[in-house]
């Protein structure tokens, strides 16, 4: 399913073709450099520019044999560049092309995730000024709270992918990090210099310190983050699911002509993109796990995080890209019904007033409890009777002593509910 949605770009970057034209990159950029420094002739690295090329079946096929991958580039190298070839990988590690090509390959995939996530953030921003004054119920525990609006609800997701936004830019920036340092990054037997323009021409950033690898807090961090993504966009999705409760109906996903609910029942009309987001979310999360997992290595190395990285990094990637893919559409297109919020706002009678009410009889020097125990009264014959709390409010001779009726109706009105929403939106620098 995600495979058939997935966008081109994101998948090329995990191809064995993507994967290696970086490695080739690496070792011709490493063999530049030994050049210059007059460790190889200027000519071979002139030759090994060149020639330098690989087929990706070919290096596949000598893998079968080598049971090495970076063995089986290099012989494919040496096949098309010649004698010259000698001066490849010169005092490196087959981490340092591995661990460098995967930073490149990560920086590649954050920074397509991160266009997705400025999209997304216009979309919330639009349909939050769209709903900024469109009253409806907040809840609690899943039970009607008092009112707020769904500009609101979207404000708050718009403030959730501005956070996520910087903390994809950091991740970014902490797994764009490479490594030229030798067996144990110790640097026996390459110059630093080497790592230095290597990373410069790839847009990293040299590892300060390594062993034979890049640490792998970095992968995770990166990895966190993008199940916290996740979490926001299930957070939304899980919003998006009740409200499009058949009971509720406030809200729900755009549906297309030509589109289908159930294969039994022909009215269905099911909140299907919102529910993929849940379980979606749920994957990043465990790759999330086994990134954690890999950061505990023996000594200087061992690849156990290798066979996880392999499977973890793509999927992550390749899955948040598609999320978003359907996020970013979903939001711009959500059916919104403000006539069945006001409905739903309306069901319990009033009760969303009773703190108002509180409120302003300790204002009038009633104690707390009192005032607490007049409104609750109030408030409970509402539930069991269904009769509206503003009529019972007005009947109370207790309370009416304190409130009058006409203050009571003033006191109860859903503009004083929602005046400062205005207030909250340019915090948010969409006002």
């Amino acid at each position: 399913m995600i495979a058939r949605y997935t966008r081109p770009e994101m998948g090329a970057i995990w191809t064995d073709e993507n994967r290696f034209k970086i490695w080739l990159e690496i070792e011709v950029l490493a063999c530049e450099a030994q050049a210059e420094l007059g460790v190889i002739p200027k000519e071979a690295a002139k030759e090994i520019r060149a020639k330098g090329n690989f087929e990706v079946d070919r290096v596949l096929e000598i893998e079968e044999t080598t049971k090495h991958d970076v063995i089986a580039f290099l012989t494919n190298v040496a096949e098309y560049v010649g004698p010259s070839s000698r001066f490849v990988h010169q005092g490196m590690t087959s981490s340092d092309v591995l661990d460098t090509c995967l930073a490149v390959q990560l920086k590649q995939a954050g920074e397509l995730l991160m266009k997705q996530m400025l999209q997304l953030k216009q979309a919330l921003g639009k349909r939050a000024l769209e709903y900024k004054d469109t009253v409806c119920i907040g809840r609690s525990h899943g039970i009607h709270a008092e009112p707020t609006t769904f500009g609101l609800k979207m404000a708050l997701w718009y403030e959730e992918c501005k956070r996520n936004i910087e903390r994809l830019q950091n991740a970014i920036k902490t797994v764009s990090v490479g490594q030229i340092s030798g067996a144990v990054g110790t640097f026996q037997h390459i110059s630093p210099k080497v790592e230095e323009y290597v990373c410069k021409e790839l847009g990293l950033e040299p590892a300060p310190v390594s062993t034979q690898v890049l640490q792998r807090d970095r992968h995770a961090d990166f990895l966190n983050t993008l199940a916290v993504i996740g979490t926001m966009l299930e957070k939304i999705a899980t919003e998006i699911r009740h409200l499009q409760r058949t009971e509720v109906l406030e809200a729900e996903e755009y549906f297309s002509k030509g589109q289908k609910g159930s294969s039994a029942m022909p009215h269905k009309r099911n909140p299907i993109v919102s529910e993929r987001l849940c379980g979606i979310a749920r994957l990043l999360r465990g790759n999330a796990m086994a990134g954690l997992e890999n950061n505990a290595l023996w000594h200087e190395r061992d690849i156990s995080h290798s066979s996880v990285e392999r499977v973890i990094c793509p999927d992550s990637t390749i899955i948040l890209h598609y999320a978003l893919s359907i996020t970013i559409p979903m939001i711009e297109n959500l059916l919104v019904y403000p006539d069945n919020m006001m409905k739903n706002l309306n069901l319990m009678n009033g009760l969303i007033f009773s703190q108002t009410v509180l409120l302003e009889l300790t204002q009038r020097d009633v104690s707390r409890e009192d005032a607490y125990v007049m409104v609750q009264r109030n408030a409970m014959k509402t539930w069991q009777d269904r009769t509206p709390l503003l009529d019972n409010l007005k009947a109370d001779d207790e309370l009416t002593k304190v409130i009058s009726q006409e203050e009571l109706e003033k006191i109860c009105d859903l503009k004083q509910a929602t005046r400062n929403v205005d207030y909250i939106f340019k915090r948010t620098g969409l006002l």
